[in-house]
């Protein structure tokens, strides 16, 4: 379904653009199309590790230029946003771990930076793929569930980690047995802390995902007002929709990217406590 020089009809459109560059061996394909779970989405995995590599860019441009006495633009701003983020952990989280804080900062930039690209244009990566040949290209990597999940479950492993090494293991299996209704009511006790600690990666993930597929959705329905047709009053009001939904939109990503570091925060705190304080 690769666009064409005539304008394709919306749905077309859309599935086009929520179509993923996908890699996968020839016993994955149905119809000649990648399908299952071996299925590798090139263009999430790019745009990524491209959003790391600036992360990895900005933190070594940092250390390479920090000044004391003479901070510059970039310092200023990196300042802001790790003195914001080790206050959350300082208010929140409960006790000492180095790894919390550079943890969280890490979080908060790299979802920020996926979910920003959201804001580019959404025919402008596409339509420069199609001229290297390259048909489909989904470049906000939030909007794959392989991403948010991936996070969520790294996240999870850490929560577990955490649960056995403060509780200890019997610690970590009675909270399954006795919370939150003690002993006696050990079979609903085990049902309702499974579904509560299930819960916790997947409204991570699902949480980022539903909110940044939703605002890609709605630029791909306001790009479609001038898809068929060009007429100026329609272009207007596709420019004055296209900027105020930006706008709107700064502050979902901005948002998006500190409630996954809130809970990731929130979740390793309550792994820190101990069973009596659970």
């Amino acid at each position: 379904m690769s666009q064409t020089s005539t304008a394709p009809d919306p749905v077309t459109y859309i599935q086009h653009h929520l179509h993923n560059n996908n890699l996968c061996s020839q016993e994955n394909t149905i119809d000649g199309a990648c399908s299952g779970f071996w299925t590798l989405h090139m263009d999430t995995i790019f745009f990524s590790w491209f959003t790391a590599g600036i992360i990895i860019f900005i933190a070594w441009k940092l250390g390479k230029n920090l000044s004391v006495d003479k901070p510059s633009g970039l310092q200023n701003v990196m300042e802001l946003i790790a003195d914001f983020v080790g206050t959350q952990v300082k208010e929140i989280f409960p006790g000492s771990n180095p790894l919390i804080a550079p943890l969280s900062l890490t979080i908060f930039i790299w979802v920020f930076l996926m979910n920003a690209m959201d804001m580019l244009p959404v025919d402008l990566l596409p339509k420069i793929a199609e001229l290297f040949g390259v048909n489909y290209l989904k470049v906000v990597p939030t909007t794959n569930l392989d991403i948010t999940f991936g996070l969520s479950l790294s996240v999870f492993a850490l929560i577990i980690y955490y649960n056995i090494k403060i509780k200890g293991p019997m610690g970590y299996l009675k909270m399954f047995l006795f919370h939150p209704f003690g002993k006696w009511l050990m079979p609903v006790n085990i049902i309702m802390t499974t579904i509560e600690e299930v819960a916790k990666p997947v409204s991570l993930g699902l949480r980022l995902f539903g909110n940044m597929f939703a605002g890609e959705l709605i630029f791909l329905l306001i790009a479609l007002l001038t898809l068929s047709s060009f007429v100026w009053y329609i272009a207007l009001a596709q420019l004055t929709f296209a900027t105020l939904w930006a706008i709107f939109h700064i502050l979902v990503i901005s948002l998006q990217a500190f409630i996954f570091m809130l809970l990731t925060i929130v979740y390793l705190g309550m792994a820190h406590t101990e069973l009596e304080d659970h």
